[in-house]
């Protein structure tokens, strides 16, 4: 036991000093760097220095008056008249400390040891003479003796400091400091003025490795397989070189927010074993001409020299914006000059190098044509939102870190939120814990993911909202007229929850539904979609002949899918086949004529005022389960599927689709299919 102590404290010390030669090998990173903070200390220690001469100097003003008679009293040693401005008076030493010079002390030491006692102001040569002259005459009589004068011509040299160099170097020290916030802070790349256009890149190496590997990123199998050859690229260049393949150049990450772009470049820099350089868009450009383009270059040099390696590029459309558009016609664009030489460095080094490209946007559409061709970025791999087995794969990944009860399974939660992205899934897990946390529970448990769910897609509940009873009364009405015609209409999506407890700034009530995980919508869908968000006014009109405001998130909603039904989708009879999507969002200019504009109005309107009449005359016809389901509503407050069931009789139609349940119940994000009024 004693002979195992004594070896692992030799082990002990052994990687003590391999620290500390680390530590030197490394260039003293531990030994402390030198900051403008001490110059800007000693400017400061100087100005208090001169105010300090300034404050404890012996010397006092006095008038001729008082010098007459120091005079007369005898006590006068010396008079010195300065550049013929100032006379400098000097007391006799034996006199100091004494009576009237008590407070002048023989031993005082100061920084000027010429420094008078008194001085006051001559007037002119002339005057100072003749009052002299009558000064001494006076002093003869008395048999004292003269007053003789010295004449001496002197430079400041701290008034011309204060005047000239120390604002000077006021002036350079502001520069530099504003030089060095503008460069990225001190310290850091880019920092000091002669490293301005230095790359600003953080590097992962040996020293400093990512955690995060493949296995943190769930649901995106397809893009993990085409990254991972990438990393096998790296590994084992020869296994594709040997057989006349090349390494690509660029792989570009395209999706929505949210989707784990960047979680996967951060894998491949965890999983590669060479040199990962991470880097904004935006940290390329500054407003110093010139800046963005060379740490550009400075960037490729260090990737060269650190070969093989890899370059990540997050949000690479705040340097890749298709260029021309909107620039000043003869200005300088320095955005455009940074792309530019990114372009031509891709195109510089060659593809054995090891030397990859990896860049991430959720705008492809606005990148410039030049950077997307092959041999540049030669793969882009499309990233969307997670289908039902993704999201449980994420699910499964987030709720290993949580303390979960037997009745949460990833799959059921992968059911309950459709559309649903890792950055959606990663805040209702976090908000679960803190649900159940908040109720002092020993694990998460399913009913704190639905009250989780609710918080995210509708916002907090607002107990405290004071609604009168006719305000509730319309409300519940509101909300029952969603769920009937969505109950009783087909091709709408299955109603899952409908509530009149208010959340967040402004919902009074919302109804969520379960939307099928579909690529192509037919128009009899999209139409039953617009008929159902039409039923909350129309219960309102059918039931009390009046309309309210509550519609408004409803009309927001159902206009602009109108319009893009005539405008985009040409699913209008009168308007024909035509789309202009691309043409209005490239073009300021309206592509089509004011004929056509007025067509699109009134077919827009037409399909509006059509299915506003089909929704009041369902609930019309339904009119006994509207009056059900609004009283249920004012009673209970929150109803779910299987409370329609029991209240109103099972949905008439199917509503399972391949891989989802149809008993389950679910919600959506609020941005996809969510009435809130």
């Amino acid at each position: 036991m004693e002979q195992e102590n004594k070896n692992n404290k030799r082990r002990d010390n052994d990687k003590d000093d391999q620290r500390r030669n680390d530590g030197n090998e490394n260039g003293g990173d531990n030994m402390p760097r030198f900051s403008f903070t001490w110059i800007y200390i000693l400017i400061g220690l100087v100005l208090l220095g001169v105010q300090l001469t300034h404050v404890f100097s012996l010397e006092r003003k006095i008038t001729w008056d008082r010098f007459e008679e120091m005079a007369k009293n005898e006590d006068v040693d010396r008079l010195l008249v300065v550049n013929n401005e100032e006379a400098w008076v000097y007391i006799k030493k034996d006199k100091l400390g004494q009576g009237e010079y008590q407070e002048i002390k023989p031993e005082a030491k100061t920084l000027n040891p010429d420094q008078p006692h008194f001085t006051f102001n001559i007037g002119t040569p002339e005057v100072l003479q003749d009052n002299l002259k009558s000064l001494n005459e006076d002093l003869e009589k008395g048999k004292k003796p003269k007053i003789s004068i010295e004449y001496e011509n002197r430079t400041n040299w701290m008034a011309t400091l204060m005047t000239w160099v120390l604002p000077l170097v006021l002036f350079v020290g502001i520069w530099l400091f504003i030089l060095r916030r503008m460069g990225g802070g001190a310290g850091g790349p880019g920092g000091q003025i002669f490293n301005i256009g230095k790359s600003k890149a953080t590097l992962f190496d040996n020293s400093t490795k990512v955690n995060i590997t493949f296995a943190d990123v769930a649901g995106l199998d397809e893009a993990k397989d085409e990254v991972m050859e990438i990393v096998d690229f790296l590994k084992n260049p020869k296994k594709y070189t040997s057989l006349g393949g090349k390494i690509p150049k660029g792989v570009l990450l395209v999706g929505p927010p949210g989707t784990g772009k960047t979680l996967l470049a951060k894998a491949v820099a965890g999983e590669a074993s060479v040199p990962f350089f991470s880097i904004s868009g935006s940290d390329f450009v500054e407003m110093f001409v010139g800046v963005g383009a060379s740490r550009v270059r400075d960037l490729f040099r260090q990737a060269r020299e650190k070969a093989p390696c890899i370059i990540f590029i997050d949000e690479i459309d705040a340097i890749g914006r298709a260029r021309g558009r909107g620039a000043v016609q003869g200005g300088n664009d320095e955005r455009e000059n940074t792309l530019n030489q990114l372009l031509v460095e891709m195109d510089g080094f060659p593809t054995d190098k090891g030397v990859i490209l990896m860049a991430a946007t959720n705008r492809p559409d606005i990148l410039d044509n030049a950077l997307m061709r092959p041999g540049r970025f030669d793969r882009q791999i499309g990233i969307g939102r997670p289908d039902l087995n993704g999201r449980a794969q994420i699910f499964e990944v987030h709720i290993k870190n949580i303390k979960v009860g037997p009745d949460v399974t990833p799959i059921a939660l992968a059911e309950m939120t459709p559309g649903f992205v890792g950055a959606d899934i990663a805040n209702v897990c976090n908000e679960a814990a803190l649900i159940a946390a908040r109720r002092n529970k020993k694990a998460v448990e399913m009913d704190d993911f639905n009250y989780a769910l609710d918080k995210v897609i509708g916002g907090l509940e607002k107990k405290n909202k004071i609604i009168t009873p006719e305000e509730k009364q319309i409300i519940a009405y509101h909300e029952a007229g969603h769920a009937i015609c969505g109950w009783f209409l087909e091709f709408a999506h299955p109603l899952v929850k409908v509530t009149i407890v208010p959340r967040g700034l402004a919902a009074l009530g919302y109804a969520q539904y379960l939307p099928k995980e579909q690529y192509i919508t037919r128009k009899e869908k999209l139409l039953d979609d617009i008929c159902m968000t039409l039923g909350g006014r129309a219960a309102e009109s059918v039931v009390f002949n009046k309309i309210s405001t509550g519609a408004q998130s409803d009309l927001d909603h159902i206009t602009r899918l109108a319009y893009e039904m005539v405008i985009n989708f040409g699913m209008s009879e009168k308007v024909g086949n035509v789309s202009y999507y691309s043409m209005i969002n490239d073009s300021y200019m309206r592509p089509f004529s004011d004929q056509t504009a007025n067509l699109i109005d009134q077919e827009v309107k037409a399909m509006l005022d059509e299915q506003y009449e089909r929704a009041k005359t369902l609930l019309r016809d339904k009119r006994k389960e509207l009056d059900t389901l609004a009283n249920a509503l004012l009673e209970k407050e929150v109803l779910h599927r299987t409370d329609l069931e029991e209240i109103i009789g099972k949905r008439p139609f199917i509503d399972s689709t391949p891989g989802e349940s149809a008993h389950v119940i679910a919600v959506t994000p609020k941005t996809e299919e969510e009435d809130e009024d």
